[in-house]
């Protein structure tokens, strides 16, 4: 990657972007300081180092720590100036992008993709799409899918730099041949093995939170989503793994649908600002952030990309002059859904759930194994449903809901066990100062009411957010 600067004006916000976008997606980086025309002659060095010397210190903590700073003047005197004038720098600066250079472990097998960069069309011979080939390989003869336009046509010859070849395979610049396609059709886009592209309608993703996005990542925001050569918006849905596994490491590019997963109202991370609390939290023994998250993304049109892609989410409607990152997060695709029914087909698969947890208070003893709730339900619920849910008294007895108890939202609860006696005394004490107040009236009695703890009931269970039944679950 060359990241480009203007001498005159350091990073701005779109370098600073482009910066978190290579620490994602590239590994080796050469910054270049460009107009270094317009800095006065005698002061030029000292304008450059200082400069260098700004962008080593902002590079410091990043995977590009202590690349190479090349200062250049690309077109001296700027787009007016005639084609004559000699750039300044550039000589060296391919010397260092020379050294910089490596050529990866390139692999032919698998299915083939290209990125098509350009379509033209050459008379008596067909259409050339040119490009680069991401993956795989490809032959003179063989069928290759336009999958944005779900055509498929024969490679008829190829070619690479002028020199006509048969054959072409991931990371080869190649321009391929077909016949009886309108160039107009696709001025840039995918083309693939037959049938090797998804096109989907959402998908399954694990992601991190970039850290200088500000603000939360809320369940249900939409964002533009990169992946793939589009980017569309999605609406998101964040979870986590279930608590007990929030600090179990989780296997790479693999999402388990078999696992249940924990519902998010946003991505959870540690804000900076509140770095010391958190270390005071886990210092106290309080639950740690899970080591992976997820989201569900819903795009708003289908996407076609390869499985395992790099995935950016952004806000790109925020003001560009505000001086604040807009890229949110990045992740890889895990699973895709082609099936444009996917809520109904799909998604009752992912077993994410709420936690619920609903409070109320004991109203009365019935007898040694029975009492009445109140405040756990609203007057128009239907307790029918809750029936055989269990619940836990602030005292420490389990017990069961029987069946609702009037018509004022109050229910029955069995206690199998029965109620222990200190329970039984305070429901009694509780129940006499109760009717004390009534008699009395006397503003003391109802403070002393007030102030008598109250038997609290704790019903806890879980819901799945894609079950359709809306069933309630306890472990």
């Amino acid at each position: 990657m060359m990241l480009v600067i203007d001498v005159t004006k350091g990073m701005q916000t779109q370098s600073a972007e482009c910066l978190v976008i290579g620490q994602i997606a590239c590994q080796k980086m050469v910054v270049v300081l460009n107009k270094i025309d317009l800095l006065p002659e005698g002061k030029r060095q000292a304008a450059i180092e200082k400069m260098t010397k700004k962008m080593q210190k902002t590079l410091e903590n990043t995977k590009f720590h202590g690349c190479p700073v090349v200062p250049v003047a690309a077109k001296p005197g700027g787009p007016e100036a005639p084609e004559t004038v000699t750039p300044l720098g550039v000589s060296e600066l391919i010397e260092v992008l020379k050294s910089q250079a490596y050529l990866p472990t390139r692999d032919p097998s698998g299915p083939f993709l290209m990125a098509v960069d350009h379509c033209f069309s050459i008379k008596g011979q067909g259409t050339v799409m040119t490009g680069t080939v991401l993956s795989g390989s490809v032959n003179v003869g063989d069928s290759l899918e336009i999958p944005a336009l779900k055509v498929t046509k024969k490679v008829k010859s190829m070619q690479m730099f002028h020199t006509p070849v048969t054959y072409a395979m991931q990371g080869d610049r190649v321009g391929i041949c077909v016949t009886q396609f309108d160039p107009k059709l696709l001025e840039r886009g995918l083309v693939c093995t037959p049938e090797s592209l998804l096109t989907i309608h959402a998908a399954v993703v694990s992601l991190r939170k970039i850290q200088y996005f500000r603000g939360a990542l809320q369940t249900k925001a939409k964002f533009h989503i990169t992946v793939g050569h589009e980017t569309v918006m999605a609406r998101v849905m964040f979870f986590s793994p279930a608590p007990a596994d929030f600090s179990k490491d989780c296997p790479e590019n693999v999402f388990d649908f078999e696992k249940e997963y924990l519902y998010q109202d946003e991505y959870l991370y540690k804000d900076l600002k509140s770095a010391e609390e958190n270390k005071e939290n886990e210092e106290a023994g309080e639950a740690q952030l899970p080591r992976q998250q997820w989201a569900l993304l819903e795009f708003e049109k289908p996407v076609t990309c390869p499985k395992l892609c790099l995935v950016i989410g952004s806000k790109l409607d925020t003001d560009i002059h505000a001086n604040t990152c807009r890229l949110a997060f990045h992740g890889v695709l895990l699973q895709g859904m082609e099936d444009k029914n996917y809520a109904d087909t799909f998604l009752p698969k992912l077993k994410v759930y709420k936690l619920k947890h609903k409070e109320g208070q004991v109203e009365r003893i019935i007898d040694d194994y029975s009492v009445i709730g109140r405040s756990l339900f609203k007057k128009e619920t239907n307790i029918h449903i809750f029936v055989g849910l269990k619940v836990k008294l602030s005292t420490g007895e389990e017990g069961v809901i029987e069946g609702g108890f009037g018509q004022s939202g109050k229910f029955k609860i069995r206690i199998p066990d029965g109620l222990n006696p200190d329970t039984k005394a305070l429901l009694a004490a509780t129940s006499k100062k109760k009717s004390k107040a009534g008699k009395g009236d006397k503003e003391d009695e109802r403070s002393k009411v007030d102030s008598a703890q109250p038997v609290n009931i704790s019903l806890l269970f879980k819901r799945y957010v894609f079950d359709a039944q809306k069933r309630m679950i306890q472990s």
